[in-house]
């Protein structure tokens, strides 16, 4: 099964990083407020350039130039294609839908391109969907080593 992972990422600005894996590589889309499990928040996702499989697991610190700051693993596991295109054709169409099963976030969400940078992030209304709590506040360490943002820097 592909994996996905969401890296919150401390630059210029923080935002997490979410990735798909798609054909061999992690497709990838910064989301400056987070994946929210509320399925009224349709959060802004702007595509950024695909990553290496290997990245999927970096924790650390990246140093000057691009994308520079503190980067932790915030959630990781697998998911599953729940549209009919394959997953590469559900996105060259700008709709993709799709199971996480993950640490931290799981049942269905979707992808939905509405301009040709800008995409929204969407929790579907299912029994993981939750309009209480803000998750990324709750949860605010890696899902891999348990640290914090704050702790590396």
């Amino acid at each position: 099964m592909p994996i996905f992972v969401v890296q919150k990422h401390d630059a210029r600005r923080l935002h997490y990083d979410f990735r798909l894996e798609v054909d061999g590589v992690l497709r990838s889309w910064a989301v400056p407020r987070g994946p929210s499990t509320n399925p009224s928040d349709k959060r802004l996702a702007v595509p950024v350039e695909d990553h290496s499989l290997e990245y999927a697991d970096f924790e650390g610190v990246i140093g000057e130039g691009y994308g520079a700051g503190s980067v932790i693993v915030w959630d990781t596991g697998d998911y599953e294609n729940a549209g009919r295109l394959p997953m590469a054709e559900a996105l060259a169409e700008g709709h993709a839908v799709f199971e996480l099963q993950g640490r931290k976030l799981r049942g269905r969400w979707a992808l939905q391109r509405v301009a040709d940078d800008r995409w929204l992030l969407i929790k579907a209304a299912d029994e993981h969907a939750d309009r209480e709590h803000d998750l990324l506040a709750d949860r605010p360490e890696s899902a891999l080593s348990g640290r914090t943002i704050e702790d590396l820097g």
